[in-house]
């Protein structure tokens, strides 16, 4: 497994965290890398997982919003806790890093795979494709690396 799929898990895991307890960011990060983290996690994934934390956070009602113009009848409290932070994780790289749009699609579904339901993995797909052909026509990605959007891979930073 590459070290920005596990930094990847290792934010949802932090995401999870402070959804369940209602803790702060800070508090969140300093606990998780203190008694749960990693240890063998290279320090430019760590710190990508800690930034992934500290922005998704920073903008979930942004991010919440989002999610809730293409969750079709369901609100963003009665999805699972970790299906709603995989989409938050994923629609704040659609929004805020230089991943491909493509590449957050398939890190995310493979962390639903790992951590929820083959049938959550589906609803994940169906709405972070939705809210992809939203941002495809409003704002056209910048910057992607072409090889890594054609073969679906990301490379290990």
């Amino acid at each position: 497994m590459g070290s920005r799929r596990k930094a990847r898990e290792c934010a949802l895991q932090m995401l999870f965290a402070a959804d369940v307890a209602e803790v702060t960011a800070p508090l969140v990060v300093q606990t998780y890398w203190a008694e749960l983290g990693e240890p063998d996690l290279d320090e430019t994934a760590r710190d990508f997982a800690t930034r992934l934390t500290t922005g998704t956070l920073a903008n979930l009602a942004l991010l919440d919003e989002r999610i809730r113009s293409r969750a079709e009848n369901w609100r963003i409290a009665r999805m699972a806790v970790v299906d709603r932070n995989i989409l938050r994780l994923a629609v704040y790289e659609f929004l805020f890093e230089p991943t491909p749009r493509t590449v957050a699609i398939n890190e995310a579904l493979e962390i639903a795979r790992r951590f929820s339901t083959y049938e959550a993995t589906q609803f994940i797909n169906g709405i972070l494709d939705a809210i992809k052909r939203d941002l495809d026509e409003q704002q056209p990605q910048q910057n992607v690396h072409p090889e890594a959007e054609a073969s679906g891979e990301e490379s290990d930073e």
